[in-house]
């Protein structure tokens, strides 16, 4: 071969729509959560999963079309996954261990994006739910009640979130060591006279 002639590229190989699809959303979900929605491109993504611009254009109209789908599917998996536990806790941290990245999006990188608030909007708004459900057992309504409400889903997720960042130590203590410091917050709320 001449000094001046490309390799031939490598075919990409046909996949069945369904599979490709998720192909480009497994590729997309790693590209964004490592740079996050703004700072990512198609030309990033396509790369990530091995397949050109075009191919990606034929499954996505555009990059809000393919991060609106990574944050749905990421938020499907999460919704299916606490649903499934009892525990909150151990399902979030379930959930961050089975997909670290669609996790990071969706507790990192999606509320700090406008075009897509309405999805950690609804995140929020489910957890401070649950939470303030939960709390009701052993807080009784009030301000410290919905205080607490608000504080705990974050510290939840902040505490998984930091979990996922150190390199995910000792998994089988992880929920209970994340239970011990939103518990704090729960007795932060409490009453004097309760605790």
């Amino acid at each position: 071969m001449a000094t001046d002639e490309l390799p031939a590229p490598t075919p990409i190989r046909r996949l069945p729509r369904v599979q490709r699809r998720e192909q480009i959303l497994d590729a997309a979900n790693r590209a964004f959560a490592r740079g996050g929605y703004t700072a990512t491109g198609l030309a990033d993504v396509a790369e990530e999963a091995g397949i050109t611009r075009v191919l990606l254009y034929r499954h996505f109209d555009s990059k809000s079309d393919l991060y609106r789908a990574v944050l749905d599917r990421a938020y499907a998996r999460l919704e299916h996954q606490v649903t499934a536990d009892e525990d909150g806790i151990a399902a979030l941290v379930a959930a961050a261990e089975a997909d670290p990245e669609g996790f990071r999006l969706l507790f990192r990188h999606a509320g700090g994006e406008t075009e897509f608030s309405d999805v950690s909007d609804a995140l929020a708004t489910t957890a401070a739910e649950a939470a303030h459900r939960g709390l009701t057992k052993v807080i009784l309504g009030g301000a410290w009640n919905r205080w607490a409400a608000r504080l705990v889903p974050t510290v939840t997720a902040e505490a998984v979130l930091a979990w996922l960042e150190v390199g995910r130590p000792d998994p089988d203590t992880a929920a209970d060591r994340i239970t011990k410091a939103v518990q704090g917050v729960i007795d932060a709320a409490r009453p004097a006279t309760a605790r």
